[in-house]
């Protein structure tokens, strides 16, 4: 007999094969002039011809991922060539090498966010796992040297151009670059020790920075010295999305390390944290933003629901529940789980809406544009398939 652990790998397998993939399979993978469309409305007519370069990187590594898990190359090996050939193409500025941000339906530069180096990121990981998906070595070492590239970006004076005159540090790219080494280092087994090596130093930082035991909070901002910058708003701004998100990279880590102890406790306590500040008891979901001191929030959509926090507590609860066997993850993970069924899965027209008011009304239709499309809903499958499948042998035995 099948334990629950098995049905719902399986329940999370069939959504991920049969609804979201063949929903941007069918509507968002541009056959004409190669690569991924993400303007989609909600039956997935378009609403927007622009391409986001991110979304290439990102649709290449979910289809690669699932071409790789579920042994389905020649079903997907359409779409990621086209996005491989896509980036190539189109992807990169000929004049300094940097990537674009945002792209023509044809391939034509429409926005280049040079304080950015994420569109570089999100290209590294889907090499890395077409690499891997089809045989394809070359594209590993392609990763490994895009990889090599952004780093001296990051570390070349002036290159970048900072959001803000002030001085500061922030979350966001030592928490990208973890999951992109992860990424890489599977491909690239030959610099494990090389990669290995600098995940310590991003846990360093982002232990040092952004997790903050004074206040039980994952801060998005610091000042350059680490100190906090609590009398400004974006000092104060916290994200539970995004630090949960880093959260399950970072017991990732503690998983590919055996189960390390210290990185396990890293992980667990920002989840903990963050899953106490940004989900709501009362109408269900992870909220936006949240305010560091618990003042007046500035951004009007703070408190709305977006799609993919709850895809990232859904990871993080589910692998903290694997690491510690603590009940409470296990409840977090369902309570996540039947608020995403009950708000946001579209059981008419597939996939999932990506924005909900802060009562879980509809805010938009929409189910994709530059920022949402097939990744954070498809690797969250991906991911929870693959740990349930863990918790049924687990259990079984």
């Amino acid at each position: 007999m099948k334990n629950k652990f098995s049905v719902q790998a399986n329940e999370y397998q069939t959504m991920l094969l049969d609804n979201v993939l063949p929903f941007w399979l069918n509507n968002g993978f541009d056959r004409q002039y190669g690569g991924m469309l993400t303007g989609l409305d909600r039956e997935g007519s378009l609403l927007e011809t622009d391409k986001s370069i991110w979304f290439q990187g990102r649709a290449l590594w979910v289809f690669s991922e699932a071409a790789r898990i579920y042994s389905r190359q020649s079903e997907y090996q359409e779409v990621c060539a086209s996005l491989v050939e896509f980036i190539e193409k189109h992807g990169f500025d000929p004049t300094d090498g940097r990537m674009y941000f945002r792209v023509s339906r044809e391939g034509k530069p429409i926005v280049k966010r040079i304080r950015y180096v994420f569109s570089e990121t999100f290209a590294i990981i889907g090499f890395a796992s077409y690499s891997r998906a089809f045989g394809k070595k070359e594209y590993a070492i392609k990763a490994y040297d895009l990889f090599k590239k952004v780093l001296k970006t990051l570390s070349t004076k002036d290159l970048l151009v900072p959001k803000f005159e002030r001085q500061s540090k922030g979350f966001g790219v030592p928490m990208i670059l973890l999951n992109t080494v992860q990424e890489l280092r599977e491909a690239c087994p030959e610099h494990k020790e090389e990669l290995t090596s600098f995940i310590d130093d991003l846990l360093q930082e982002i232990e040092q920075y952004f997790v903050r035991p004074e206040l039980e909070i994952v801060v998005e901002q610091c000042s350059a010295d680490g100190s906090l910058e609590l009398e400004h708003f974006e000092g104060r701004l916290l994200n539970p999305g995004h630090a949960i998100e880093g959260a399950w990279f970072i017991m990732r880590e503690a998983r590919y390390r055996e189960n390390n102890t210290n990185i396990m406790n890293l992980g667990t306590k920002m989840l903990d944290w963050m899953w106490k500040i940004g989900w709501d008891t009362e109408k269900k979901g992870i909220i936006y933003f949240r305010d560091a001191l618990g003042r007046s929030a500035t951004d009007y959509w703070h408190d709305m629901k977006f799609w993919w926090p709850q895809c990232e507590a859904s990871i993080a609860n589910l692998m903290a529940f694997i690491l510690t066997e603590k009940e409470e993850y296990l409840n977090q993970f369902i309570e996540v789980d039947r608020y995403i069924k009950a708000n946001f899965v579209d059981e008419e027209a597939g996939e999932w809406y990506g924005y909900l008011h802060h009562d879980n009304s509809l805010s938009t239709p929409l189910k994709g544009n530059m920022f949402k499309g097939p990744f954070h809903i498809p690797r969250m499958y991906l991911v929870c398939a693959s740990l349930l499948n863990e918790l049924s042998l687990i259990k079984k035995n």
